[in-house]
C-alpha cells in the first residue's frame, strides 16, 4: 500500500525494505530516506523518466556532484533547487504519493 503522507513514509523507514508494490521511484527514495544512496542511485539510474532524472539530480546534489546535478536537473526539466536537501526529499516523496 502507497503511504497517504509524506509523515506514513517516514513511519514506513522502520521496515527492512520497501514495498515491492511501490513504484520504482518511491523505492527509490525510501532507500536514500534510509541512508542507502547506492541502492537509491542504482534504481535511479535505471529510471528512463522524468521522475528518474529528477532522483538521480536530487542524488548527486546530495553526493556533492552539482555538475551531473545540474545535467540530470536539465534532463527532468526542473531548475537546480533553492532549497535544502531535506526539503527536496519531502517534495519527491509527495510527487510520488
Amino acid at each position: 500500500m502507497i503511504p497517504e503522507s509524506f509523515e506514513a513514509f517516514q513511519n514506513m523507514l522502520a521496515d527492512q525494505r520497501p514495498p515491492q508494490e511501490w513504484p520504482l521511484p518511491l523505492q527509490a527514495l525510501w532507500y536514500d530516506a534510509k541512508g542507502d544512496w547506492e541502492s537509491s542511485h542504482d534504481i535511479a539510474q535505471d529510471l528512463s523518466s522524468q521522475m528518474g532524472s529528477w532522483i538521480h539530480a536530487y542524488l548527486h546534489r546530495k553526493e556533492g556532484d552539482k555538475w551531473n546535478a545540474r545535467y540530470w536537473y536539465d534532463r527532468a526539466n526542473k531548475p537546480f533547487p533553492d532549497y535544502g536537501l531535506e526539503e527536496e526529499l519531502k517534495v519527491l516523496v509527495e510527487h510520488n504519493l
